[in-house]
């Protein structure tokens, strides 16, 4: 039984087919780590919600959990809302070890890839 999750945390938009990349991330990061769960949520105008999410996960008796912000750079979102959300998941949910790493954008192996595909694109 899987005992560890990987949320993939991600704005949200109004047009479904805004989520296509970050169901792909998900799909492939699933993939590549199958005894992992890999969810992905939304701060807003999308579902499901990371509260959400982490109740399924809980209630499915998986606590060690990790919060990837699928965010470009460390705004409002990522430094004021979600370490708030964390803060009143982590008291409704004592029993769960909730990390939250860097925001994607913020993680210098990401920028690379990034740079790369930029470059790429020059020729």
């Amino acid at each position: 039984m899987t005992k560890r999750a990987l949320i993939l945390f991600a704005h949200g938009a109004r047009s479904a087919s805004w989520a296509a990349p970050f169901e792909r991330l998900r799909d492939l990061t699933q993939a590549r780590q199958p005894e992992v769960r890999v969810e992905l949520a939304f701060l807003e105008l999308m579902t499901p919600r990371l509260p959400e999410v982490v109740s399924a996960l809980v209630a499915d008796s998986i606590v060690d959990i990790t919060v990837v912000p699928v965010f470009l750079g460390q705004g409002g979102h990522v430094l004021r809302d979600l370490p708030l959300m964390v803060d009143e998941l982590r008291v409704a949910y004592p029993q769960a070890a909730i990390k939250v790493v860097e925001a994607a954008g913020e993680n210098e192996a990401v920028l690379k890839a990034l740079s790369d595909y930029c470059v790429a694109a020059l020729a």
